[in-house]
């Protein structure tokens, strides 16, 4: 048994033995990401679908997501997956610039990109969405203007935009560390972060989520399960799941997840959450959709205490028209938006 095949295997068998993690609440979204599943094949999504169906039942299930670079959506493997129930696909474009991909270490360039997006349509998906990434090396405004220009060119039904992170243990970060790269300063950032704000809505774009932009009534059901609350599993390494109550996550480790699902004692570690985690939760998930915050949910689930330090931290940022209170809803304005990560940890609750 060759490293692909075992690990679908420990996939199905932990969806076997997690069937009660969601106790019996009927599957509405599947998302396959974290990596690269366009390497499996015909077989590999047979043996996954039907064990999906077998424990857990497909019915009710109304978004099927597929996780793909663009070299890998070739017209061969689009007919593989229009053998299956996906509705929906995810293309990781990041940038158009062919010389920013070379240093992301990327394996497509821009004209693959387009060739993607062409095959997905011609394959029949009518439900694509597209990543870009914005604040990369040394990129200019004129730059982002292009891969903003680039991607409505396209016409994706869904659009997300994150601004670049350095994270520590990346090739990026260590050439950072090493001046091999500079950093877009902040106020670059918020440039880019305002001028795809005004590109996506002009182009007939609802900002769903503070990164999340689409065509009407295409917002990702899956994405908005996480920030609305609603349970979830996650099975495979690294994959993280919440019961309501707990967050667990599985091991990050490929040859410590194969042991452990094989010799049934899966790896994982849970996180029990205090009122205050809970909390933060609540205001960090809820702030940044276009929804907001429901204060009668706030007050419901924590009580007056905690109602009254939320509207007491967001005052000044309602009185400076970053935040706005609409009936039962805290939002964030526009204005608020380019500046939410500051508020959303403003309005955290801290132990002291």
């Amino acid at each position: 048994m060759d490293l692909k095949e075992a690990y679908i295997h420990a996939l199905c068998k932990e969806l076997e033995i997690r069937q009660s993690y969601l106790q019996g609440t009927s599957v509405e979204t599947i998302y396959f990401g974290g990596g690269t599943p366009s390497i499996l094949n015909a077989g590999d999504f047979d043996k996954i679908f039907n064990t999906l169906s077998h424990i857990y039942g497909m019915a009710t299930c109304k978004e099927i997501t597929l996780e793909a670079n663009p070299e890998d959506l070739s017209v061969d493997f689009l007919q593989t997956l229009s053998g299956f129930p996906f509705n929906r696909i995810s293309i990781g474009i990041q940038t158009f610039d062919d010389g920013m991909l070379k240093r992301l270490k990327r394996r497509h360039n821009a004209a693959q990109a387009f060739v993607a997006v062409d095959n997905c349509c011609r394959a029949g998906f009518n439900n694509i969405s597209i990543d870009l990434m914005y604040g990369l090396p040394e990129e200019s405004l004129e730059m982002w203007m292009n891969d903003l220009s680039q991607a409505l060119s396209m016409h994706p039904d869904h659009l997300s935009a994150y601004c670049l992170t350095y994270e520590k243990g990346t090739p990026l970060y260590e050439m950072l560390q090493k001046h091999q790269v500079k950093k877009t300063d902040e106020d670059t950032d918020l440039h880019f972060s305002i001028l795809l704000t005004d590109t996506l809505t002009k182009a007939g774009y609802e900002q769903y989520e503070i990164s999340n932009f689409c065509r009407p009534g295409k917002h990702s059901q899956h994405n908005s399960a996480y920030w609305e609350g609603i349970p979830y599993m996650g099975c495979g390494a690294s994959a993280h799941s919440y019961n309501g109550t707990s967050r667990e996550w599985n091991i990050s480790s490929l040859t410590s997840y194969l042991s452990g699902i094989q010799t049934n004692q899966r790896n994982f570690e849970t996180e029990e959450r205090d009122t205050n985690t809970c909390y933060n939760e609540l205001i960090i998930t809820s702030i940044r959709t276009r929804q907001g915050l429901s204060l009668k949910r706030l007050e419901a689930v924590f009580g007056e205490k905690y109602l009254t330090y939320c509207l007491h931290m967001a005052q000044r940022y309602m009185e400076d028209g970053k935040l706005k209170k609409e009936g039962d809803y805290l939002r964030l304005t526009q204005k608020g938006i380019f500046v939410s990560d500051g508020i959303m940890i403003d309005l955290l609750c801290v132990k002291k």
